[in-house]
């Protein structure tokens, strides 16, 4: 299934799925918060360092499947699936966006 994604978020999730790393500047705004796993990931440096590690982690591919809107929150929700332990898994990764770049992010 395709979405039609904003441009920061269809860019957070190339990234996701291989693309270079790189670009988490193009996404993210500077002062980005990103919580995944229980932690806390602030600014660019930390948020690729995050990115970094779970590619080195494992391999994986994340598919979004649907997107709700909710005032200035969007979650998609995306099939994920890979080498780890509990694959395939269903994540929701909540974003709100700040001057086209994600802000905030919470996966669960």
């Amino acid at each position: 299934m395709s979405l039609s994604l904003p441009h920061a978020i269809s860019t957070y999730f190339a990234i996701s799925n291989g693309a270079d790393i790189a670009h988490v500047k193009h996404c993210f705004t500077a002062d980005a918060i990103v919580t995944d796993e229980g932690k806390t990931h602030q600014g660019h440096a930390a948020i690729e360092a995050w990115q970094r590690a779970a590619q080195a982690a494992f391999e994986y591919s994340v598919e979004p499947v649907q997107m709700l809107i909710d005032g200035d929150r969007l979650t998609v929700t995306s099939n994920v699936a890979g080498n780890f332990p509990g694959s395939p898994v269903v994540l929701k990764h909540t974003f709100v966006l700040a001057d086209d770049k994600i802000n905030t992010l919470e996966i669960f």
